[in-house]
């Protein structure tokens, strides 16, 4: 099923879209058989549950953190993880940078945008973007790389729409800025309820779960 599910899935992507497998509650041996099938990035929620799935599985694909990652995490997340889409601060770009700088790595990061401007939700406002993102920018071992925003969980996937939009033109308008040490070539949007709405809105990352493991059961 994971299989056919990812081909599926690939087969209907335009060029120069990545697909990554949201990995949250799979166990390791559903999230190989993901990547046996051509996914190349995985995205994981949970730093203690990527420590255990990378120990299991190694480099076969590229791992990308997208959950919200506490400060005291930053040191095993950069241990683990290819890319951080979940920067929503200073403080932890700073952290990020600092755990970096003892292991010789340098991170790319995604900048979290709060899109709906929800209370709940993590991420930056879309009108302090600019400003986080210049304060990110002199950090030597963290490189911002473009944007990431959640949109909606569920309901009418036309309902993310003007949230992909917003967080669209903010990208564009960093971009335009050509920010010193900034290289935004990633807008990561759209999950399994949406992703269709954010590719017509520019994505060119999404993050699948359910539609290619099938409903979590955990």
């Amino acid at each position: 099923m994971i299989r056919e599910n990812v081909e599926r899935i690939l087969g209907e992507l335009p060029p120069g879209v990545e697909l990554m497998a949201a990995a949250k509650s799979q166990p390791p041996e559903r999230i190989l058989e993901a990547i046996e099938a051509g996914v190349r990035t995985i995205g994981e929620n949970y730093v203690q549950e990527a420590e255990a799935h990378f120990a299991a599985i190694g480099a076969k694909a590229k791992w990308h953190f997208i959950g919200r990652l506490q400060t005291n995490k930053a040191k095993k997340a950069v241990g683990i993880f290819d890319m951080i889409e979940t920067v929503d601060s200073i403080d932890l770009a700073r952290e990020i940078d600092k755990r970096c700088r003892a292991s010789g790595k340098t991170m790319p990061v995604l900048v979290e945008i709060n899109s709906g401007e929800e209370e709940q939700k993590a991420g930056v406002q879309p009108a302090d973007a600019e400003t986080l993102i210049r304060e990110i920018a002199p950090l030597p071992n963290v490189k911002v790389r473009g944007l990431m925003t959640m949109g909606p969980f569920e309901g009418d996937p036309e309902n993310s729409r003007p949230y992909f939009r917003m967080t669209r033109q903010v990208f564009e308008q960093i971009k335009r800025r050509a920010i010193p040490g900034v290289d935004m070539t990633v807008l990561s949007m759209g999950m399994t309820n949406s992703y269709r709405v954010a590719l017509e809105e520019g994505a060119n990352m999404i993050r699948i779960g359910t539609k290619i493991f099938g409903p979590r059961t955990g």
